[in-house]
């Protein structure tokens, strides 16, 4: 006996016999995602370089230079500032013991260069800890 020939399998569906089916996309879609993207990608872009620039230049920074204990109930702190001109900023310091407790704060209108603050405490304080400065449009502490 001899086997019948192999079948062969039915060929593929042309793309022209899908499109006939099922309707083609229009031409302008594929133009229409690719600028979409694009606008999309570049407002991101952007706004990631805002971001960066914007919290890379505060208005004001701080920095403790120094500090001292001058008694049982004061302390004074160096503290050194840049301030762009026109900001109004407030810095803050705080005093603690020895416990590691606050036992006195203080915030100052400071200006801009060398500021020297003097701290009153509840008792003898050990350290003094600049918290930072801000301003109205920067509200993290610098």
């Amino acid at each position: 006996m001899n086997a019948p020939p192999p079948a062969t399998p039915p060929a593929p569906p042309s793309a022209t016999d899908l499109a006939e089916r099922y309707g083609a996309p229009a031409p302008w879609r594929r133009t229409a995602l690719v600028a979409g993207v694009a606008v999309l990608a570049l407002v991101f872009v952007g706004w990631v370089a805002w971001a960066a620039w914007f919290h890379g230049t505060p208005a004001v920074e701080s920095e403790l230079t120094a500090y001292d204990v001058a008694g049982e109930h004061a302390a004074t702190a160096v503290v050194e500032v840049d301030l762009d001109e026109g900001a109004d900023a407030s810095c803050r310091v705080r005093a603690l013991a020895e416990d590691h407790s606050t036992v006195g704060e203080l915030a100052f209108a400071p200006t801009d260069g060398r500021n020297e603050v003097e701290v009153r405490t509840e008792r003898r304080a050990t350290s003094v800890e600049l918290v930072g400065c801000t301003t109205p449009d920067q509200q993290r502490p610098r």
